[in-house]
């Protein structure tokens, strides 16, 4: 009966969204994802530059946002918030989305990894 009970915990946690990472991803997974595919050229840290801006509390705000970092004029004008749906959306091709931004990368093709991504974003925005 206990197994039971726990179960059902976990299951009700699960589906109120209690516990439950922004997406349906993991944040855990998507820093491992953001080590491999992010952090070469973005901080996670706020205030951090790198070849990119920092992506410390970058979701839920308006693209270019971040104080220290020269972006792209495309990217000023995108008129962006980040989110689940647009940044799910720019991660999977950056240069369809925002045409001239700076950049260079081809894109998230992994669906999983994206949500995983975006809500390891949401993490460390405090979301």
């Amino acid at each position: 009966m206990k197994f039971r009970l726990t179960l059902f915990t976990v299951l009700l946690a699960g589906a109120t969204g209690f516990g439950v990472a922004h997406a349906a991803g993991s944040a855990s997974a998507g820093q491992a994802v953001y080590s491999s595919q992010c952090a070469l050229c973005h901080s996670n840290q706020p205030g951090g530059v790198g070849i990119g801006p920092s992506l410390a509390g970058v979701y839920g705000q308006p693209a270019a946002a971040q104080g220290n970092y020269d972006y792209s004029s495309a990217m000023k004008n995108s008129h962006l918030t980040w989110n689940d749906a647009t940044l799910n959306k720019f991660l999977a091709a950056p240069q369809a989305t925002v045409p001239g931004t700076k950049m260079p990368y081809a894109g998230l093709t992994d669906a999983g990894q994206r949500a995983d991504v975006i809500a390891y974003l949401a993490s460390i925005a405090g979301k």
